[in-house]
């Protein structure tokens, strides 16, 4: 039986290592030369409950995690009882011997049950407990006839920082865990044709922090907030030797600020968050609207209100991120659809935020930027525009930091900066900077003041909608149904629309929005 994709499932409880695992078996399949995808379910606990994730991969690009796994790892009971009606017909489960029970009338037809004594074979090599994972891991492997030196390169790059003699002792688990498979009759025969031909494996948030540093980002300020921590992990291991200066910081509030005064002070920054946080920044990335400061948010999305369930995705903050800060000023938010985009769609929102002077806010999700992606090659010769500045030819005599013009863009100054001086508050104020405030606001001048800086910042909305990524429509233009999206359900509604197509004979098609804007009452998206 040929197959073009294969789909496992690990499962286990928080602590059982179900992570550390799924991430060896997803870089074994892309070093396969499989197009990757996986999807985690956990929990915010340390030890218990139920987790696990999905690894798919295809010879041809697969759009999700795909549904139903052909292979299951029941590292416990729970994940047996959960689990085990879901595998294929002719799948298989793989499951310790020792304490785990398959339940013969919850299966499908054909499924093979795979019984070793994990933990006892891992003893054989270590006392570390969670070395039967690597056997089970074995397993996998060898039931799709994977190549096993992908695994002893997967372990070396994982463990390679450790002792030798640990990445020999999972190399020989896993070899323990491919022998029990072969004397239970074999693998599963998919047939599959592994070009071996490694690809890039990465999860959105790292592609995001690579095109934030091809971007030339100098300053990073965060406080941890799943699903967006694994950015401020990442950074804090790579930006400094790139010269970032990394901040983990006390609360949310602090880390807008922090990123606000960088901005001022000239360097490209950027701060990062989930839902919650993103809250809590509302008032301070107003601060930056009306002082017309450049910097990148980046709101990596998760179930709300509220605490809401912190480890699962959501697509619920978007009018969050279209209406933060009080009053109104220019925006515009990048909503990259899979790891690439982070990476692009990252990089151009530092030039934009200094083009227009103004916040860019990139956001995300759960799925996509915990979620691990083969990517093609990335890009890193990426182009610096520091926008309008001051000092590029500008008389100070006659500089006005918010000069009203045509494209609502002004100069720049970078503080001290000779001859440059302005003032830059959160009150509303004149071309020259000189503050309007209450002081002046009932005067009807300056009340026509106020009413011209606001039109002013707005007209960039102009120019960012000519400089952002248009909305695309993917399908056949007269199609039945229309599907309207943005972000990380790209792939799935791709894959369900092509399945709909040809079971159903619908035309489907969907258009969507790599950038969202506030746009007036019959804005054209031609």
């Amino acid at each position: 039986m040929s197959r073009r994709d294969i789909v496992a499932r690990i499962g286990g409880a928080a602590g059982d290592g179900v992570s550390s695992t799924a991430e060896s078996l997803a870089k074994i399949f892309a070093r396969s030369g499989l197009n990757t995808w996986t999807y985690s379910s956990y929990q915010s606990v340390i030890r218990g409950g139920h987790v696990w994730t999905q690894v798919r991969g295809g010879l041809d690009p697969v759009l999700s995690q795909g549904v139903d796994p052909d292979i299951v790892m029941c590292l416990n009971q729970q994940t047996m009882d959960v689990h085990q009606g879901d595998v294929v017909e002719g799948g298989a489960i793989v499951y310790d011997l020792d304490g785990t029970k398959p339940d013969p009338k919850k299966l499908r037809k054909n499924v093979r049950l795979i019984g070793i004594p994990l933990r006892k074979k891992a003893q054989t090599l270590s006392a570390n407990a969670l070395m039967r994972n690597t056997v089970a891991l074995g397993a996998v492997v060898r039931l799709f006839d994977l190549d096993f030196r992908h695994v002893e390169s997967a372990f070396r790059d994982i463990w390679g920082d450790k002792k030798p003699e640990i990445v020999e002792q999972n190399i020989q688990a896993a070899k323990l865990g491919a022998a029990g498979v072969d004397e239970a009759g074999g693998s599963l025969k998919y047939g599959l044709a592994y070009t071996n031909q490694a690809k890039y494996l990465m999860t959105g948030n790292e592609a995001l922090c690579l095109g934030a540093l091809a971007a030339g980002v100098k300053f990073l300020a965060q406080y941890p907030m799943t699903p967006a921590s694994s950015i401020l992990h990442w950074m804090a291991v790579h930006g400094p030797a790139h010269g970032v200066v990394v901040k983990q910081v006390e609360d949310e509030l602090a880390a807008m600020n922090m990123t606000v005064g960088a901005g001022f002070a000239g360097v490209r920054a950027m701060t990062a968050t989930s839902g919650g946080g993103f809250s809590l920044m509302v008032e301070a990335i107003g601060q930056a609207g009306m002082t017309e400061t450049p910097l990148v948010a980046v709101l990596v999305q998760r179930s709300g209100p509220s605490t809401g369930l912190p480890t699962k995705t959501e697509q619920g903050d978007l009018n969050l991120a279209l209406g933060a800060g009080q009053g109104d000023w220019p925006r515009a938010i990048l909503a990259p659809r899979n790891p690439e985009e982070c990476f692009s769609l990252t990089a151009q929102a530092f030039n934009l935020a200094e083009i227009y002077q103004t916040p860019i806010i990139v956001i995300s999700d759960l799925y996509l930027g915990e979620g691990y992606r083969t990517v093609d090659k990335l890009d890193f010769n990426v182009p610096i525009v520091r926008g309008m500045m001051a000092a590029d030819g500008g008389i100070s005599k006659e500089f006005r930091r918010y000069l009203i013009t045509e494209s609502g863009v002004s100069p720049r100054a970078i503080p001290g900066t000779k001859g440059f001086q302005h003032v830059a508050a959160t009150d509303e104020h004149m071309e020259s900077s000189e503050l309007i405030s209450d002081v002046l606001a009932g005067l009807p001048e300056h009340v026509e003041e106020r009413r011209k800086m606001h039109e002013k910042r707005m007209r960039k909305l102009v120019g960012l909608r000519k400089d952002t990524p248009r909305p695309e429509l993917w399908g056949p233009r007269n199609a039945d149904l229309t599907l309207i999206l943005w972000g990380s359900t790209w792939g799935p509604a791709h894959e369900a629309i092509l399945h709909v197509d040809e079971s159903d004979g619908v035309k489907v098609n969907s258009l969507e929005f790599p950038t969202v804007l506030a746009t007036s009452p019959g804005s054209s998206l031609a």
